[in-house]
């Protein structure tokens, strides 16, 4: 006996459903130097991370002591947004602020 429409919908649905991933994640890095400002490393990730003064600042020391620091966890394409608009707005200023991707394992 064949099937009505209904549930050939549902099938369809359930299997959809089930083929669906979370879309794997990456941590936005910021990266040391000996030329660009603690200042400019704060506004960068009060502007670009959304983070608050407070937080922006304590990654910031982690990037001056540890040699860097996680500004966010984005999936992939966000994250390359992020890190194009650190280097734009790091060129613009005339620093050599590096910014990269890790994915997060």
């Amino acid at each position: 006996m064949a099937k009505d429409k209904s549930s050939y919908q549902e099938d369809t649905l359930t299997r959809r459903r089930e083929d669906l991933q979370e879309p794997p994640m990456y941590k936005v890095l910021l990266h040391n130097d000996d030329y660009t400002t603690m200042d400019f490393v704060v506004m960068i990730l009060e502007t670009v991370f959304g983070k608050n003064t407070d937080e922006a600042t304590r990654i910031m020391l982690n990037v001056h002591n540890q040699g860097q620091g996680v500004a966010g966890i984005y999936t992939r394409e966000i994250g390359e947004t992020k890190v194009a608009v650190v280097h734009r707005m790091a060129r613009k200023n005339q620093f050599p602020l590096k910014c990269s991707l890790e994915k997060v394992s």
